[in-house]
């Protein structure tokens, strides 16, 4: 068997710089070797990912739509109940109004007969003392 014999430091440093230029130029050849399976499976999932984004994206703006055409249906449903209670109260009021025309017009009309019969009553006193 043949003794190891180190050599000198620049034999050393000289073969660990070829070892290494063999190394990285083989891993070189290894990433610059095209690989049509791994070029189609990159592709595969490239497609796959695109069309989980546009699903989502779909999703998302078909969730959008939704909410806008629900919060429209609640503005006009809301509008609408505004606009029927505006009305009921302005009938309340209305009704209130001619509520009160109409007790005004009965005092008025109360008034008016307790003045006949009180102007009555001294019409005829007048005409008791002015007989008798």
């Amino acid at each position: 068997m043949k003794d190891y014999e180190p050599g000198s430091f620049a034999e050393r440093q000289n073969t660990s710089a070829t070892a290494k230029k063999l190394q990285l130029e083989k891993l070189k050849a290894k990433l610059n070797a095209v690989d049509p399976e791994r070029v189609a499976a990159r592709l595969a999932a490239e497609v796959a990912r695109e069309a989980r984004e546009a699903k989502k994206r779909a999703e998302r703006e078909a969730k959008l739509e939704a909410e806008r055409t629900a919060k429209t249906e609640r503005e006009a449903e809301e509008a609408a109940r505004r606009e029927a209670e505006r009305l009921a109260h302005e009938a309340e009021l209305a009704a209130m109004e001619a509520n009160a025309r109409l007790t005004a017009e009965q005092d008025e009309e109360l008034k008016a007969a307790q003045k006949a019969a009180r102007d009555a009553r001294y019409a005829a006193r007048k005409n008791r003392k002015r007989r008798g």
